[in-house]
C-alpha cells in the first residue's frame, strides 16, 4: 500500500491512477502533434464526460495519420516511367498502395527500375509497369478494366503523361497544335473518363488528379510554349467540370468521385532539362522567378500526390493545387 496526502491507497488504486495518467499523457501528445482529432474519452468522468469535458463517445484513431494509409487500394499513374509521374507513384507505394505506372516506353528505364528497388515490401505497397501510349484510347480502357478487375476497383488515378514543344507561335502548324492538345488534354480527358467508368462500376468513390502546371495560369518567361500552356489551362477547367458531374453521390451509390488538378512550378525533370539545352540561360532565368530562388525537385510533390489520392482530401474537388515556390504569387 502507498500513502497520498496521509491517506492509505491500495496498489490497485495506484495502478489505475497511473494507467489513467499514462493514457492522458499519450493522448495529449497525439493531439499536440495533430495525430488525434479529439482528446475525449481519456478519463471517465462522473457525469458521462471525460476530464476534458468532452463526450466519452469521442475517440482517437488507433493508427497515426490513418487518412493517408493506402493499403489494399489500387492506383494508376500515366506518365509514370520517370520524372514527376514516377515521384507521385512512389509516394503512393510508400503509403501502401498497389501502383501501376503506365507509359509509352516499351520497357521502363533505369530511373523506374531504381524506384522499384526502393520499394519496401513490409510497407505493403507495390510498383508495376505497363506499356501504354495514352493516345490509344481503346488500349487505355482495356488496361483500366484489367486493373480494376484484378483489384476489385481502382481507388485513384493520376494523369501525368504529357509532352512539350518549343516553337514560336508564328511558326506553329495545325499538326503541331493538334498533337500537343491530343496528348496533354484529350488523352488526359480519356484517362479520367476510363478511370471514372471503373469507379462508377465498382462504386469506389475514388480520386482523379490531372497534372496541369502553373503554366496553365501564366506565361513562361523566355519559353515559346503557347500550345503547351494552353493545353494545361484546359486541364484546369476540365477538372472543374468533371468534378461537377461526378462528385455527388447518387441514390444508387454511384458517384463520389473527386477530380482535382495539381499545378507544379518549374521542376527539374527530363523534359525541363531538354528545355534548358534548347534555350541558353533559361535555367538561371527560371531559378530567379519564384520567391524561393530555386527550381523544385520531383520529390517535393510526393506529399501533394498522396494527399490528393488519400482520404485526407475527401472534401476537396474541382480545385487546382498550385505548388510553385511562390512564382504566381507576385
Amino acid at each position: 500500500m502507498l500513502r497520498e496526502n496521509g491517506k492509505v491507497i491500495t496498489m490497485e488504486e495506484t495502478q489505475q491512477a497511473l494507467s489513467t495518467a499514462d493514457r492522458t499523457r499519450k493522448l495529449l501528445d497525439l493531439y499536440e502533434f495533430g495525430v488525434a482529432t479529439s482528446i475525449a474519452e481519456v478519463v471517465p468522468g462522473e457525469s458521462g464526460t471525460s476530464v476534458t469535458g468532452l463526450p466519452k463517445e469521442a475517440s482517437v484513431g488507433t493508427k497515426r495519420f490513418s487518412d493517408f494509409d493506402l493499403a489494399g487500394n489500387a492506383f494508376v499513374v500515366t506518365g509514370g516511367a520517370r520524372g514527376l509521374g514516377l515521384a507521385l507513384a512512389e509516394a503512393l507505394v510508400e503509403a501502401g498502395g498497389k501502383v501501376y505506372c503506365l507509359d509509352r516506353l516499351p520497357e521502363p528505364d533505369q530511373e523506374w527500375q531504381r524506384a522499384q528497388q526502393r520499394v519496401v515490401p513490409e510497407w505493403g505497397g507495390t510498383l508495376e509497369y505497363k506499356q501504354l501510349d495514352v493516345n490509344n484510347t481503346a488500349e487505355l480502357n482495356r488496361l483500366m478494366e484489367e486493373i480494376a478487375s484484378e483489384n476489385g476497383g481502382i481507388q485513384g488515378v493520376i494523369a501525368a503523361a504529357g509532352i512539350q514543344q518549343l516553337t514560336p507561335a508564328i511558326d506553329y502548324t495545325a499538326e503541331d497544335v493538334n498533337k500537343m492538345i491530343q496528348t496533354n488534354y484529350t488523352a488526359a480527358f480519356m484517362t479520367a473518363q476510363a478511370a471514372a467508368r471503373m469507379m462508377l462500376k465498382y462504386k469506389s468513390r475514388g480520386s482523379i488528379c490531372l497534372v496541369a502546371s502553373m503554366s496553365g495560369s501564366v506565361a513562361n518567361k523566355g519559353l515559346f510554349s503557347s500550345a503547351y500552356n494552353s493545353s494545361k489551362a484546359a486541364l484546369i477547367q476540365l477538372a472543374r467540370n468533371l468534378a461537377m458531374e461526378w462528385s455527388s453521390v447518387k441514390a444508387n451509390g454511384e458517384g463520389g468521385i473527386r477530380v482535382n488538378c495539381l499545378s507544379p512550378g518549374h521542376i527539374v525533370t527530363p523534359m525541363v532539362l531538354k528545355n534548358f539545352e534548347e534555350v541558353p540561360g533559361l535555367r538561371e532565368t527560371w531559378s530567379q522567378e519564384n520567391m524561393m530562388g530555386r527550381l523544385a525537385e520531383t520529390s517535393e510533390f510526393k506529399g501533394a500526390g498522396l494527399f490528393l489520392m488519400s482520404n485526407a482530401s475527401t472534401f476537396m474537388t474541382g480545385s487546382n493545387l498550385v505548388i510553385d515556390g511562390g512564382h504566381t504569387a507576385w
